[in-house]
């Protein structure tokens, strides 16, 4: 597989970023790992085979966009880098849509933003699905 992270693979759907931040939305699942944030969702109907990725971070913590692209940078070679497991998973049991929150409040190491990016997406495998959940439920 080519580690590549190309255009298709950007979030960019206004109308899906709108639906993975709607407060107490129910389709959209939550976890924290420092130093990120990670919501996602499940959509059988996607119409990309990878799931579509976005990396935020806040200008209120880093007032200079330099210091924000260089956070943005090492995330995203972080994912392109450590994407395979999750992409290799079958697609109705792997997130079509995520977000990457930055929380810390520093600028941290590319190690510790790897090793993070690692764990988010080796929980991101492991996590069933919330339609798979309710039907096991019913």
């Amino acid at each position: 597989m080519k580690q590549t992270f190309g255009k298709n693979e950007r979030l960019c759907n206004l109308r899906i970023i709108g639906r993975l931040f709607k407060k107490g939305s129910p389709e959209v699942q939550t976890f924290y790992l420092y130093p990120f944030r990670v919501l996602y969702i499940y959509a059988p109907e996607a119409s990309t085979p990878l799931p579509q990725v976005l990396f935020s971070i806040s200008k209120r913590h880093f007032k200079k966009a330099v210091d924000r692209n260089l956070i943005r940078r090492r995330c995203r070679e972080a994912y392109r880098l450590n994407k395979s497991a999750l992409v290799a998973l079958p697609a109705e049991t792997r997130p079509s849509y995520i977000a990457f929150l930055y929380l810390a409040k520093e600028i941290t190491s590319y190690d510790v933003i790897e090793t993070a990016m690692k764990q988010s997406l080796k929980k991101l495998e492991k996590l069933p699905p919330a339609f798979l959940k309710e039907q096991s439920n019913s």
